[in-house]
């Protein structure tokens, strides 16, 4: 089974973010990158389908020199291959654009990704891969099985589960819950640090989005307590009316 899987390189969770001095993208000074959490669980399912049919798990990522660190971890859990689209577009369709035309060369028949990133949370990439390579997608999957070239999958949707089946060759984005991702041994990281990384210049691709400026959520207003007082109560209903406008 041919495998290819995306990966994202995403800052920590638990980084300060701060605007840079452009306004459109944040100051990369003392910010810690990682591999896109969802992703791990793509990366996982492909290791498991490639133990379970055979087969070779290709890893990807777009984007510059410091996304190699995502491709040094999946070498070091023993992908088969890693490569680098060189590009520095964070447009969801130029992404989409660059996976797809590896996706026609290298003809997989399996593509995972994960749901979305947390960055940019756009939800887009996996499905629009799926378009343009005319291959079916299943999103935000949690449960897969692939027997022959019938593919099963259960994907989460509002207030329950939704089971479908199709065929190879697939598009699936990984869900928290498909799997419990494996770490890597030390031995493996250090190995790893020697093992090729294929480099390939990205495709001009017109991009669909354009980043007109970055803005950090308001700071939390303090609260108000009030009493149960005639005129508390007046002045509840006025501060909702006026300031929160829910009434």
């Amino acid at each position: 089974m041919n495998i290819l899987v995306g990966l994202s390189h995403v800052p920590d969770t638990t980084t300060k973010i701060v605007i840079g001095a452009d306004g459109k993208s944040i100051d990369n000074k003392g910010v810690k990158y990682i591999m896109n959490p969802y992703d791990e669980f793509a990366l996982e399912e492909a290791l498991r389908l490639r133990e379970k049919h055979g087969g070779t798990v290709t890893a990807v990522t777009v984007g510059g020199d410091t996304a190699k660190e995502v491709l040094r971890t999946a070498l070091a859990l023993q992908v088969d291959k890693a490569i680098l689209i060189k590009g520095n577009s964070t447009d969801s369709f130029v992404v989409a654009q660059n996976l797809a035309a590896l996706a026609k060369e290298l003809r997989p028949d399996v593509l995972l990704f994960g749901r979305q990133s947390i960055d940019f949370d756009s939800f887009q990439i996996a499905p629009m891969v799926a378009e343009l390579l005319d291959m079916p997608s299943v999103t935000i999957t949690s449960k897969l099985e692939i027997n022959g070239s019938t593919v099963t999958a259960e994907r989460d949707i509002e207030g329950g589960k939704e089971t479908l089946v199709t065929s190879l060759p697939v598009v699936i984005s990984a869900q928290k819950g498909l799997n419990e991702p494996r770490y890597p041994k030390l031995p493996d990281i250090m190995k790893a640090k020697s093992k090729p990384i294929e480099e390939r210049s990205a495709l001009e691709v017109q991009a669909r989005t354009e980043v007109v400026a970055l803005e950090l959520p308001p700071a939390k207003a303090k609260g108000k307590i009030l009493g149960d007082s005639d005129n508390d109560i007046a002045e509840l209903v006025r501060l909702l009316h006026e300031e929160a406008k829910v009434i």
